[in-house]
């Protein structure tokens, strides 16, 4: 059901705005976790647990929470899952202990599997079919702002006042979002909807998307994971630059995100294809050139605008070649995003543990020059069951 432009485009907002608040409060025990270890008194590796843990519940349940809430009422399922967000943050915010937050950070991680499942349908049911790319990235602009603000503003306000600080605000911003969703949505919904079914379904094309995305992840955070012993080790960087060298990256990936918004209706394959491409030129470059300061600055930020536009690429072609609902392909994709994260760390943690930090660009390159192949396949697919289809 189309809104008034807008209501639609409030809800957009809001909807951004929830982005923005999942993906800061996702990684912000990184910026923090020396803060929470000394205040709960838990080792460093106990509080990086509250990140690998909440990634393994996104992909065990994004799944089966979308099956589960499939045929219920948008409106009610999106308020219910920022409702959620809201009072898990801040029961995260007030917890006495180590295994309350551990607690409540996996509630938060529920929500969050069930959000990127329906927030991307429901964000292109609001506007006409035609604006479906441009729709997807003007929702991830809150992905691509949190790196720039959210975890950076998150880190800092957790070191003037305490760790719990930046909790509590992204609870209220999460209760804002929450009841604002709330009401701009329509109270009815045509059960039927478009936005509930892929533009063009396909089985292959979304199987092989599933694993570009999952291997393009992996090769990406191969490298990102360990970005910082790169730069202070193999590029020579000091400590005090790398908060200017992972803006360039937030940057830049801010940059990507509006640049796909532009491609993304009428270059839909090539939206997805040439992020990959540009990641592996990028790592391949920062294994070649790593030393040069100057070439790692500009590669940093080309890696982030890639990257940033191929999350925005994927979302936004899974909307049209959802084999069945989008709801269940949308949270494909995020279990795949969410395998490449961990799969990445555990690559990248072996190779530094038995070579150097300079390998991982190395092998992160491959890893995405490998997921770039598997989507050149996706056109010699669609053109050998055209020629099936013909000859039956």
């Amino acid at each position: 059901m189309l809104l008034s432009s807008r209501r639609a485009n409030a809800a957009l907002v809001l909807l951004g705005v929830s982005t923005f608040s999942f993906v800061t409060i996702e990684v912000l025990p990184i910026g923090l976790l020396t803060v929470i270890a000394g205040d709960l008194d838990r080792s460093r590796s106990q509080v990086g647990l509250l990140v690998t843990g909440y990634a393994v519940v996104v992909v065990l349940a994004s799944l089966p929470l979308a099956r589960l809430t499939q045929r219920l009422p948008r409106r009610q399922v999106l308020g219910g899952t920022l409702g959620v967000l809201a009072v898990a943050t801040g029961l995260s915010a007030a917890a006495p202990t180590y295994e309350v937050l551990f607690g409540g950070r996996l509630v938060i991680a529920l929500s969050q599997a069930l959000f990127w499942s329906i927030a991307p349908p429901i964000a292109t049911s609001l506007f006409p079919p035609e604006q479906r790319g441009r729709v997807v990235a003007r929702l991830a602009i809150g992905t691509a702002l949190a790196p720039i603000i959210g975890i950076p503003l998150g880190t800092w306000l957790g070191e003037q006042a305490g760790w719990r600080a930046p909790f509590v605000l992204m609870a209220v911003l999460g209760a804002v979002a929450c009841t604002g969703i709330v009401m701009l949505l329509p109270r009815t919904e045509v059960q039927d909807s478009p936005s509930r079914r892929g533009s063009t379904p396909d089985v292959r094309r979304y199987a092989v998307l599933l694993v570009a995305a999952a291997v393009g992840v992996t090769g990406f955070l191969t490298f990102n994971t360990y970005v910082t012993p790169f730069l202070l080790d193999i590029t020579g960087f000091r400590s005090g630059a790398l908060g200017p060298m992972l803006l360039a990256s937030g940057v830049g990936g801010f940059v990507g995100t509006l640049l796909a918004g532009r491609v993304l209706d009428r270059h839909p394959w090539a939206a997805v294809f040439v992020p990959l491409a540009l990641i592996t030129v990028a790592l391949l470059g920062l294994y070649g050139l790593g030393q040069l300061k100057v070439a790692t600055v500009a590669l940093i930020a080309v890696l982030g605008m890639a990257f940033s536009a191929l999350a925005v690429a994927v979302q936004s072609r899974t909307l049209q070649v959802a084999p069945g609902s989008t709801d269940i392909a949308s949270a494909g994709i995020s279990s795949a995003f969410n395998v490449g994260i961990a799969a990445g760390a555990f690559v990248g943690g072996a190779l530094i543990d038995h070579t150097s930090v300079r390998i991982v660009a190395l092998v992160g390159g491959l890893l995405t020059f490998a997921a770039a192949a598997v989507m050149l396949s996706e056109p010699l697919l669609t053109r050998r069951r055209a020629v099936v289809a013909v000859q039956c």
